[in-house]
């Protein structure tokens, strides 16, 4: 009976640490089942918020999926739309986009060239949206009381059936992608990379001030991404002057992506300090920077091919131009030619336009994330509305 019991109390100990030795969610293995996703951010998770403001994103742009132009600078579609068909939602509206749109399961504030700090420039001087991250919360702020007054209104007629109920902004998934912005915007106004790692404190204590306002509103389970290797994009490189020895073994600008990480560092220290203090709060930390940095340095490997160069473009090495970007025409003999073409298989490539990702690229980081392995803490993206037991 003894060596029985030695052996079942081993058994027993060796479950235990079986069991402790992984995340576990408070909701007992439940799916989330989000009613709807809030998405804050820049192009990154566009989905036509720009589109809308300032004249739609030409073609070829949305031709792997779409077959047309979407709203989105890409040939096909996000992460944001990966993430929301993850969740059971339909793609997300934007919320600028007043036709043909149904915000019944959430919608869109992110808008292209969008920073968390007020742009020094303005939208047509630098390229920099006017619908900072403060400004998408306003109009989230707004969004969400006038969906109140018309949903309780029986006067609300069929614009009751496109507005969320008020339960389920307290149900919702709040995603953020946002930042690159702040730091490219910084040195193209000539700042050193000294200077701009100087910003990066403020910068993040903008972003987390939105948070807590979001959280103010009722908003309770956020996922959030850090910011890609900006380093690694066409525009950031052709247009920031630096030296041939600050280029790493996957030809990206070192010094840019040391920025990127600085940047990402501050941010995961922020996330940490608003679990503290927002209580009832579930917030996850997405590493999208190893990721899309791996798939760079490493595109042989994953079946992608020319990871700095752009699909879609006019000329240069990169085959980017700032001048001639994707779907640019040029006049010849009084007809209009289409100079930025997309290159013939988007499918193999990482970098569209210069300065977004392919869908394939998309997809990619998405398989990636969805299951937590590069989240902080580790929960799959279906499991985000759960507390994380070992915290």
């Amino acid at each position: 009976m003894e060596i029985g019991w030695r052996r079942i109390k081993g058994v027993v100990l060796a479950l235990l640490c079986c069991v402790f030795s992984v995340p576990v969610s408070a909701g007992g293995g439940r799916s989330c089942e989000f009613p709807a996703v809030f998405n804050f951010g820049d192009s990154n998770s566009d989905t036509g918020g720009l589109s809308a403001s300032f004249g739609q994103a030409p073609e070829p742009n949305g031709e792997s999926f779409w077959g047309h132009p979407a709203g989105r600078y890409s040939d096909g579609r996000l992460i944001i739309d990966f993430i929301a068909n993850r969740v059971g939602l339909p793609y997300l509206d934007a919320y600028l986009n007043s036709l043909g749109t149904n915000f019944s399961h959430g919608a869109n504030f992110a808008t292209a060239g969008s920073t968390i700090r007020h742009p020094v420039d303005t939208f047509f001087d630098g390229g920099f949206s006017p619908f900072p991250l403060d400004v998408q919360f306003w109009q989230f702020s707004q969004f969400k009381s006038r969906s109140k007054t018309i949903c309780n209104n029986n006067k609300g007629g069929i614009f009751r059936g496109l507005l969320p109920k008020e339960e389920v902004f307290s149900r919702a998934l709040y995603t953020f992608d946002i930042g690159q912005n702040d730091l490219t915007q910084s040195y193209f106004n000539n700042m050193s990379t000294a200077q701009v790692m100087a910003n990066v404190p403020d910068i993040v204590n903008h972003f987390t001030t939105i948070v807590k306002y979001v959280f103010g509103q009722g908003g309770r389970y956020f996922w959030i991404h850090n910011t890609g290797p900006f380093g690694c994009l066409a525009y950031v490189i052709e247009r920031v002057h630096h030296k041939k020895s600050q280029v790493d073994r996957a030809g990206c600008v070192e010094p840019f992506n040391r920025v990127a990480k600085y940047f990402n560092k501050k941010l995961k220290e922020a996330v940490v300090q608003l679990r503290r203090d927002l209580h009832g709060s579930v917030i996850t930390y997405v590493d999208i920077y190893s990721l899309k940095y791996s798939l760079i340095r490493h595109a042989k490997k994953y079946g992608f091919e020319k990871p700095l160069v752009a699909c879609c473009g006019h000329g240069g090495k990169y085959n980017y131009n700032r001048d001639r970007g994707c779907g640019s025409t040029l006049e010849v003999n009084g007809t209009s030619v289409v100079i930025g073409k997309s290159c013939k298989n988007p499918g193999i490539r990482i970098n569209w336009d210069g300065v977004h990702y392919t869908q394939a690229a998309n997809r990619w980081v998405f398989d990636r994330i969805k299951d937590g392995t590069y989240s902080d803490p580790p929960t799959p993206l279906h499991m985000a509305c759960h507390g994380n037991l070992m915290d």
